[in-house]
């Protein structure tokens, strides 16, 4: 590369057992039941700081897996991402032993008000002292509308309609509550805050009613960092509105070339300012001190992989408990011989004379899609530079695979291969989140972003 950028690895992460890795919290040393310690929490920090990453990402999800045999029986079982705990309680031990590693935290703007949440937030971002980031995502699971007591998920369209006013409230909560210099914190006055600069919202909705004004003072960021992920054309539109950092995906570098442009435009379109969106993708990157230790590794956590568990996340869209019959059973013998069969259509996409093993074997792979890479540091950095190169992308998350075990051999193997050419950080630059991915005294929204409309000048009425 000619003008080699530094790329922002964040490390993707869940409360819980086993997030998207199914089955290996098995595998011998592996902590992954001591997610309830916190100690467990403030040990990864530390590393993750070491190793110069940008951020924890926090994963979540409010409802079990229970569309596979029509039951959460075997993600309970499996520990697909249940038991889990809440992600934002855990950001404030992480941030007490680190100055610089950021946090995300999924939340999600279906089932809970944003009054609440918008204190929430602003608290960590008051810790953390202006590290903290938000993961906006409307939730998917039937189980969890279940939960809040909906008969079923809201639709598509309607889950959306929701976050686009959820977006409205927080902004005007965070950003136009409080005047930048309502608190003055005046002794002898005996004045903490000024009440003529702080603002009730009186917003009123087709779905919230919010008088206002926000509990909190003012954090460093006021509004967390957006992170979003849409892949359907109304989620991409939100993320081009809202989002300052866009999960993409593809089955191909070039997908990921047409979905970074395709973000960025929309983003320019809506009125953002050029550069307003960073794009992240998901890497699954396994390195070791030799090529051959890092095959084996692979090796081993393929073979302790829980095809049942993965049924499980997936949702079991087929109906057909694969882990259920001999490996060598045809595939085309089990359909037809099934009257159970939900969706024959997902167990055509294997080949004719296709066995339960080979479909086992395709249930469990993670070797797919373009940011996969094995092997030495210095094989695993050539990847990352083609990829960066190839599809403009911003930077990773990190599939976690055991802990210890994956970012140890990250931060020994890959990050000085990085360094090397240019691509990772040597040190932390100073600031908050935002500044780190949109430069110093970038610390707040840009005024090109929807929430800046919010802002109250010095001669907005009261």
């Amino acid at each position: 590369m000619s003008d080699p950028r530094p790329v922002s690895f964040n490390l993707f992460e869940m409360n819980t057992v086993g997030h998207i890795s199914q089955g290996l919290w098995r595998l011998p040393g592996n902590t992954r039941d001591r997610y309830t310690d916190l100690e467990f929490w403030q040990a990864q920090a530390r590393l993750l700081e070491e190793g110069l990453f940008d951020t924890v990402f926090l994963a979540d999800v409010v409802g079990a897996y229970d569309g596979y045999r029509g039951s959460p029986d075997t993600a309970i079982r499996e520990a697909v991402q249940i038991p889990n705990n809440d992600p934002l309680l855990v950001i404030p031990a992480m941030a007490a032993v680190t100055e610089h590693l950021g946090f995300v935290a999924t939340f999600s703007t279906t089932y809970e008000p944003p009054f609440a949440f918008a204190r929430r937030a602003s608290t960590l971002d008051h810790l953390t002292r202006g590290r903290f980031g938000w993961n906006v995502v409307t939730s998917y699971l039937p189980n969890a509308a279940r939960n809040f007591g909906l008969d079923d998920e809201l639709s598509h369209e309607q889950r959306y309609d929701r976050a686009h006013e959820y977006m409205e409230v927080l902004y005007k909560l965070w950003e136009g509550s409080w005047e930048d210099d309502a608190v003055v914190r005046d002794r002898d006055g005996g004045v903490y805050s000024d009440p003529a600069k702080v603002h009730a919202i009186d917003h009123v909705g087709h779905y919230f009613r919010v008088a206002g004004p926000h509990l909190s003072e003012p954090s460093p960021q006021r509004t967390p960092v957006l992170f979003q992920a849409g892949s359907s054309p109304t989620g991409r539109a939100f993320a081009a509105r809202h989002a300052e950092v866009v999960f993409v995906g593809g089955a191909t570098a070039a997908d990921f070339a047409s979905s970074i442009a395709d973000i960025h435009r929309l983003a320019e379109a809506g009125g953002r300012a050029p550069g307003a969106v960073r794009t992240l993708g998901s890497a699954v990157l396994i390195s070791g001190r030799t090529h051959d230790e890092a095959e084996r590794l692979a090796a081993d956590y393929l073979a302790a992989s829980s095809a049942e568990g993965y049924l499980a996340y997936a949702g079991g869209g087929s109906g057909i408990d694969l882990a259920a019959h001999p490996p060598e059973t045809s595939i085309a013998d089990l359909i037809a011989s099934t009257g159970g069969v939900k969706d024959a259509a997902t167990m055509s996409r294997y080949a004719p004379g296709a066995t339960v093993g080979d479909a086992l074997r395709e249930v469990v792979r993670f070797d797919r899609g373009p940011f996969y890479a094995v092997g030495t540091g210095d094989e695993i950095a050539d990847a990352i530079e083609g990829w960066v190169r190839d599809t403009g992308i911003d930077g990773f998350n990190l599939r976690q695979f055991t802990t210890p075990g994956t970012i140890e051999n990250f931060v020994e193997f890959v990050v000085p291969a990085l360094q090397k050419r240019g691509l990772y950080r040597t040190g932390y630059e100073p600031g908050t989140l935002r500044e780190r991915f949109f430069g110093p005294g970038n610390a707040r929204l840009p005024a090109s972003h929807p929430a800046a409309d919010f802002r109250r000048s010095p001669d907005t009425p009261a």
